[in-house]
Formats: C-alpha cells, sequence, structure tokens
C-alpha cells in the first residue's frame, strides 16, 4: 500500500513539474503562430474583397458606359473621361497620402524586412486598396497581386501594433507571413505564397522553424478564407494538356533562352520609362495626377477596339490557349501589352506586375509554338504548352525566382503534366538573364526608391565661406 502511495506521489510530481514547465515557458511562439493564422484569414477577406472590387468596377464601366450611348465613338470618349477620373483618384491618394503605395508594393516589403522602409499600415491600407480599386478598374495594364502582398504584409504590420508587441524577430516573421498570404490569396495558389517568399524574398528572410511554420499557418488560413468566399475553382481554368514529348523538350530550352532576352529587355526599358517619368513630374501632384488620368484615360479609350492589350490579361489568356489568335495578331498584341504594360507600371500607379507578365508570357509563348509547329509539323506540338510554359519564363526572368514561377502557372492551370517543360523553361530563362548581367526587378527598384529616399532627406549643401 506504501509503495502504491509513493508511486502516485511520484506522478503527481511529475505533472505538477510538466505544469509549472509549461507554465514558465516562453509563449512567444505560441502567440506568434495564432497571429499568423489570425493574419492569413483577414489577408483572404481583404484580398478577396479586393478582387471583387476590382472586378466589379471594371465590368460596371463597360455595361454603363455600353448602355449610355451607342455610336463607337461617343463610347471611346465616355470611356477615356471615366476611366481618367478612376486612375486620377487612385494617383491623387498616392501622391497626397502615401507614395509608399505607388507601383507594387513589393519592394516596400522586401525593404521593410531589412528594416529599411518603414510600414505605416494605417494609410497604405486605406489608399492601396482605394487607389488600386481606381486604376485596376480603370483598365490600366496592372494586376492586383502586388498590391495584395504590400496589403497583407500592412496587415500583418496592423496586428504586431495592436498586441504591442515588442520583438522585431516576431515582426519579421509576420510580415513574411502576411506577404505569402497575400500572393497566395491573390492566385489561389498556396505553394507558390510560401515559395515566393523563400526564393525571392530569400536575402530579407529570416528562416527559422517559427518564421516558417508562420508562413506555413498564414497561407493556410488565407487560402481557405480566399476559398470560402470564392469558391474553388483554379484561377486559370484553361483545360487539360498532355505532356510534352521527349522530342519536343528542346525546344522548350530555345524558348527559355529567348525570354531570358526578352526579360532583360522588358526589365530596362521599365526602369528607363520610370526615371523619364520622375523627371517630368518633378514632384508636383498635378503632373503626377494629369498623367496617370491620361495615361488611365488612353487604356479605356483603347479597350472600346482593342481589349486584348488592356487590362490585367487574364480574358487575353484564355482567349489565346482557345487558339482564337493568328500568330501574326499574338505578335502584335505581345508589342502592344509590352508597352502598355510597362507604361502602365512605370508611372507609379499602384498596382502590380504579376498578370501582365503572364499575360505576356503566353502571347509570346504562342508566337513561339505556332512558329515550332509551322518548322516541325511532324512534332506532336500543342501550342498551348508552349504558352503555359512561357507564363512562367517570363516571370523567371524579370523576378529571377524560377521556383515560384514554376509552381505559380502549375497552380494557376493545374497542368501539373507539364513540369518538366516548364522547369526547362524557365531554368533557361533564368540562365541567360543571368548571364547577360540583368538584376532581379523589386532588387533594383528598392535601390532606386532608397536613393530617393537618402537624396531627398539628404541636407542642402552650402558654399564653403
Amino acid at each position: 500500500m506504501s509503495q502504491v502511495n509513493s508511486v502516485s506521489k511520484s506522478m503527481m510530481k511529475n505533472r505538477l513539474r510538466i505544469f509549472k514547465r509549461l507554465k514558465e515557458s516562453d509563449k512567444t511562439p505560441v502567440k506568434i503562430l495564432l497571429l499568423a493564422a489570425l493574419i492569413g484569414a483577414a489577408v483572404g477577406l481583404i484580398g478577396s474583397l479586393f478582387e471583387l472590387g476590382t472586378t466589379w468596377i471594371s465590368n460596371y464601366r463597360i455595361q454603363s458606359v455600353s448602355e449610355w450611348v451607342a455610336p463607337k465613338w461617343l463610347m471611346v470618349v465616355g470611356m477615356f473621361f471615366i476611366s481618367a477620373l478612376l486612375a486620377m483618384l487612385g494617383y491623387y491618394l498616392v501622391k497626397r497620402f502615401s507614395p509608399e503605395s505607388g507601383g507594387s508594393g513589393i519592394p516596400e516589403i522586401e525593404g521593410a524586412l531589412q528594416d529599411l522602409r518603414p510600414v505605416r499600415w494605417w494609410r497604405v491600407i486605406p489608399v492601396k486598396f482605394i487607389g488600386g480599386l481606381g486604376t485596376l478598374g480603370s483598365g490600366m495594364v496592372l494586376g492586383r497581386e502586388g498590391p495584395t502582398v504590400q496589403l497583407g504584409a500592412n496587415l500583418s504590420q496592423m496586428f504586431y501594433d495592436l498586441f504591442r508587441l515588442k520583438d522585431n524577430e516576431s515582426r519579421h516573421t509576420l510580415l513574411a507571413s502576411g506577404a505569402a498570404a497575400g500572393l497566395s490569396t491573390a492566385f489561389n495558389a498556396p505553394l507558390a505564397g510560401i515559395l515566393f517568399i523563400i526564393e525571392e524574398m530569400r536575402p530579407q528572410f529570416k528562416y527559422s522553424l517559427i518564421s516558417i511554420k508562420a508562413v506555413f499557418i498564414g497561407v493556410v488560413t488565407s487560402t481557405i478564407v480566399y476559398r470560402l468566399i470564392n469558391g474553388e475553382a483554379i484561377v486559370l481554368n484553361i483545360g487539360q494538356f498532355s505532356s510534352a514529348p521527349m522530342n519536343t523538350l528542346w525546344l522548350y530550352l530555345i524558348l527559355g533562352l529567348m525570354f531570358g532576352v526578352i526579360g532583360i529587355c522588358f526589365n530596362g526599358f521599365l526602369l528607363y520609362l520610370q526615371s523619364k517619368f520622375l523627371a517630368f513630374y518633378q514632384n508636383k501632384i498635378s503632373r503626377f495626377v494629369l498623367m496617370g488620368g491620361l495615361i488611365g484615360g488612353a487604356c479605356g479609350a483603347v479597350g472600346v477596339y482593342l481589349p486584348e492589350i488592356v487590362g490585367g490579361g487574364y480574358s487575353v489568356i484564355h482567349q489565346m490557349v482557345a487558339g482564337q489568335f493568328t500568330i501574326t495578331l499574338l505578335f502584335i498584341f505581345f508589342a502592344l501589352r509590352f508597352l502598355t504594360s510597362t507604361i502602365s507600371f512605370s508611372s507609379g500607379a499602384p498596382g502590380g506586375i504579376f498578370s501582365p507578365l503572364l499575360a505576356l508570357g503566353t502571347l509570346f509563348g504562342g508566337v513561339f509554338g505556332y512558329a515550332a509547329l509551322e518548322i516541325f509539323p511532324n512534332y506532336q506540338i500543342e501550342v498551348a504548352t508552349f504558352a503555359i510554359a512561357g507564363m512562367g519564363a517570363l516571370f523567371a526572368a524579370t523576378v529571377r525566382a524560377p521556383l515560384t514561377g514554376i509552381v505559380l502557372v502549375l497552380e494557376m492551370t493545374n497542368n501539373y503534366q507539364l513540369i518538366l517543360p516548364m522547369i526547362i523553361t524557365c531554368i533557361g530563362a533564368t540562365m541567360v538573364a543571368q548571364f547577360l548581367g540583368g538584376k532581379p526587378l523589386y532588387s533594383v527598384l528598392l535601390e532606386k526608391t532608397l536613393a530617393r529616399s537618402e537624396k531627398e532627406t539628404a541636407p542642402p549643401a552650402t558654399d564653403k565661406p
């Protein structure tokens, strides 16, 4: 009996030690993981509302003008003014209240993860959301993905401040979680959201067991909320295609090498236009807003006759894969969208570049596919497979994140059987871009932002007596 009592007392002591250890243990990791889940849910909600809002405004703009006026030329005039007003709203909000909300916002988050840029969520969240509704709703060639990433990271900073956390490492973890949740929400691609943080933001992301868990949790909850609101359908439902035959794989390598050159040209031209726009603006709000109205209005007006060269680009991807364009039209649309996308993004509008990049990659991939079919009629070539490979290749060449580009496109299209040609094309594009000395787009944009900020805050030079 005494032996039984001693055993029971020993068990009780062990339980007390466990409870005492739990009480004295650091609760920070658990708190961070719970916050990551909460942030992911909030990002999924805000990102879904942002997507629904931009789609509704764009559709309402087109339908209302079509109902008001019948003649085509009057539709062009009406579309110009309505699109110009929507775009000017976005540009004004950015310039007047939150300059860091211009562009995609991803360089700002990369800078924040390095403690080089502040995260002023109280002004970025409303300006990016409302301003993005204006510019994307106007028909400009922009994507919602970059803004959703910036919104996600700023929501993370908001929760960090509201819960009065002081640990800078926890702040970095939550910022990364919110950014990953934003990308996964924008594309309904959870794995791509995780890889984007690990690959694209690898210089800034502080990898640890807690941080990677937080990123996973944020992505999972954001994707669940997104699918509860929007359904589980993939973003690009373009059908299933057969895997590429072995004798055609070398063609995907050639395509990738060509995309490496195109990616270098795209980044260089975009940065060139950005410098010209900044020189024209001279930091004057009137010039900035009027230029935004001119670009937005022009995109709206052009969309009456050529809707294929404006907007985010998902519709043109569906049309191309469905075989609605000839090789000549594909090349013309590629050239025109190259111009409209670089102008829209480099002008400082609150909007991203991901969707326009995917559309450009699809168009040139289609051109290459039709050419290959003409040259090698005995090959079992499906033009659409080259278009799908092109989506990821241009993304890889410009952003320099091949793994993210591969997984992103496969998740968006549900064509996992094309993983081998995707890898070949994306690696080829990345190698050529690197060999030619090109730098990742967002890294260059961050460097330029930091340089401008340093120049603006530098004290004026004084003449020596």
